[in-house]
């Protein structure tokens, strides 16, 4: 979101040490939770959570105390609950669901309709078969979890200009069978079924402040406006917080974007909040440090705005990232992997869990 010099880098670097050992006005006790200081500021601090918990118990037990609610990674994907034609699979979702319940942490979905990894089965269907899949699985897997998530990813990333479509949405089997409409549609039959929930469309790529990301910004607006005045529930908008520093961020034109979205009547959750490394140091001490500050500039900055009310990381520990996974995938042998989240590969907090715990402490602060 900067540019940095090697300067900047080591001042960073001072800083980071000192605030982790606690030598600075913030100090966080040893055993202190992301989630409770969140919480005692009036924001819900949580992880996305995939299957590994299942089998990782030290990444588990940082579920269990460092989080207040938790997002379905790939357990509630349309890929993952009908990869072919037949019964669903809602085991992974299932297990999930109960281990949230077993520690009263709530739970997410994520998310019934996206454009994006759609079954190729369900893809190649007509179009006439795709819009009765479409109103049928919405139905029925809504109807399952109703009245037991906090909320609901009705529609993922609805808008990506490099699709080039009209209005600059994201083109797929969804947007092919419905037009624009898909996504009205989507949020009316989740509400057919569950009255409970609370309903959010969530996106991508808004905190850029390039043609990309103002783009989304004016859809995101638009679409708001539009649901709205069809009567549609919206309860909130998510907006994925992916941070790339290899794009421009107008902290002032963001917050502007945030009030004018609370205007309209919605809550905003930072659903998949990361930080992207690939273009700052190797240097690990002065990559974290860089990572830290760029994460607490963008959350004092949001949290500012009181329709900010949740904060998710997508999962928590630096080798379950998928930025991780795709590295790994690149180049098995890769000496330099990823470290986008407030806690290592060894479960140990990193200066970005201290500056995500800062940046809690001064949420609504000037």
């Amino acid at each position: 979101m900067q540019e940095w010099s090697r300067r900047d880098a080591l001042a960073l670097i001072a800083g980071a040490t000192v605030a982790s050992h606690g030598n600075t006005a913030f100090a966080a006790p040893l055993a202190q939770s992301l989630g409770a200081i969140a919480a005692k500021n009036g924001i819900t601090f949580g992880a996305a959570a995939g299957p590994v918990i299942e089998k990782d118990l030290a990444y588990r037990e940082l579920y269990q105390t460092q989080v207040r609610i938790v997002t379905t990674d790939v357990a509630m994907k349309m890929g993952t609950i009908a990869p072919q034609p037949g019964p669903k699979r809602f085991e992974s979702a299932d297990r999930l669901l109960q281990f949230c319940a077993a520690h009263s942490i709530p739970m997410r979905g994520h998310c019934l309709i996206w454009n994006e990894w759609v079954p190729q089965w369900i893809k190649s269907m007509s179009s006439a078969e795709r819009e009765r899949f479409f109103d049928s699985y919405i139905e029925e897997v809504a109807a399952r979890y109703a009245g037991k998530l906090h909320s609901w990813d009705v529609v993922n990333e609805p808008f990506w200009p490099g699709h080039k479509a009209p209005g600059g949405y994201r083109l797929g089997p969804w947007y092919d069978t419905f037009g624009t409409g898909y996504v009205r549609r989507a949020f009316q039959r989740v509400a057919m079924v569950d009255r409970k929930t609370r309903l959010v469309l969530n996106e991508a790529q808004s905190e850029r402040d390039d043609d990309v990301g103002l783009t989304v910004r004016r859809g995101l607006l638009q679409l708001v406006d539009e649901l709205k005045q069809a009567g549609v529930p919206l309860h909130a908008v998510g907006l994925q917080s992916h941070l790339q520093p290899r794009y421009p961020h107008d902290p002032g034109r963001f917050a502007e974007f945030l009030h004018a979205l609370a205007e309209r009547g919605v809550e905003i959750y930072l659903t998949e909040f990361d930080v992207r490394d690939d273009t700052f140091p190797d240097d690990v001490a002065a990559r974290d440090a860089m990572i830290a500050e760029t994460a607490e500039k963008y959350l004092n900055n949001a949290l500012r705005v009181p329709a900010v009310k949740v904060v998710i990381a997508w999962e928590l520990a630096d080798n379950y990232s998928f930025y991780t996974d795709a590295a790994k995938k690149k180049d098995p042998l890769a000496q330099r992997l990823p470290r986008p989240l407030p806690f290592d590969s060894s479960m140990q907090k990193k200066p970005l869990w201290f500056a995500m715990a800062r940046a809690f402490e001064n949420t609504r602060k000037s």
